[in-house]
């Protein structure tokens, strides 16, 4: 028997959105699901578990590890938006000047660390920070006539700077193309009668060039702190797959795989797994609402 004609057009949409809200459930909706409930349980392996209700997160509250790995996630994170992301805005407004010659040139050499993986940027930095015969060490010992420790051991010293310095490296420029799209919208205009009424270099920047990059710069900051949470790979390789001296290295992130692919207990490592996930809710909030409250003002 025939549909009427009204009720088969009603279906139509959905048939067109079907296979995006299969996959999406699939892959999305029943995984969250999954995991929030797996996060109640205490695991001993795939096949042994008990249900332990808020259990893992009353113990992830006072577990030492955790907050060491927040630590020094925090301090991670806290690098890349006051170093990184300065550094990143420095070169797109070098960059973005009309009298600097070969400037696709070097937008490309600064871009460029950015197309290797983090694993290879782990390995090159691990070469440079290696004791005896890191390029570094090497280096200081030749520019200080041999007055400088060929044994000194910057990545049992210096984890965080060391992880920054490699992240810096890496991801500098391409936030710096992020910076440099939002710069080439700026009005010249604007920036032109400023300089006619005498407004200098930091005031222009100041009143002109820093409202009209904002919401550019607030999503950076937002993108830069996900990626910092995420952090993984780079002191996994970097330390050799451990987390360094001390836990000096660890993160969120590390901790939640040693917790559930080394120890077993994939339960906790979900717990571990939303807490990082609360945490960043909690940024874009705040992101959120930092862009209103500006938006109000200008």
């Amino acid at each position: 028997m025939n549909m009427p004609g009204g009720q088969t057009k009603r279906w139509v949409p959905y048939l067109f959105i079907a296979p995006f809200l299969i996959t999406f459930c699939t892959f999305m909706v029943y995984p969250l699901v999954q995991s929030l409930l797996l996060s109640l349980q205490q695991t001993s392996g795939p096949q042994h578990s008990r249900f332990v209700g808020a259990g893992n997160f009353r113990y992830l509250a006072s577990d030492p590890l955790f907050w060491k790995a927040m630590r020094n996630t925090s301090i991670f994170a806290a690098g890349s938006v006051f170093i990184q992301l300065p550094i990143s805005l420095s070169l797109g407004l070098l960059l973005n000047r009309r009298d600097i010659k070969g400037r696709a040139f070097w937008r490309l050499i600064l871009f460029s660390p950015s197309l290797v993986g983090l694993v290879f940027v782990a390995m090159i930095f691990a070469l440079i920070f290696e004791k005896n015969t890191g390029l570094l060490n090497v280096w200081l010992h030749q520019v200080s006539n041999g007055a400088f420790d060929l044994e000194f051991a910057w990545l049992e010293l210096y984890i965080m700077p060391a992880l920054i310095i490699a992240a810096v490296w890496m991801y500098a420029g391409f936030n710096m193309v992020y910076f440099l799209a939002a710069l080439q919208n700026v009005s010249r205009d604007l920036i032109e009668a400023a300089m006619v009424d005498g407004a200098g270099p930091w005031s222009r920047f100041r009143h002109i060039t820093l409202p009209a990059i904002r919401p550019v710069a607030s999503f950076v900051v937002l993108l830069s702190l996900i990626g910092s949470f995420q952090l993984f790979e780079l002191p996994w390789v970097l330390l050799n797959r451990s987390p360094g001296p001390n836990n000096g290295g660890l993160t969120v992130v590390m901790y939640l795989f040693q917790q559930g692919f080394e120890q077993g207990d994939l339960g906790y490592a979900s717990a571990v797994g939303w807490a990082m996930a609360l945490v960043l809710f909690c940024f874009a909030v705040l992101q959120r609402q930092v862009a209103k409250r500006e938006d109000k003002v200008s």
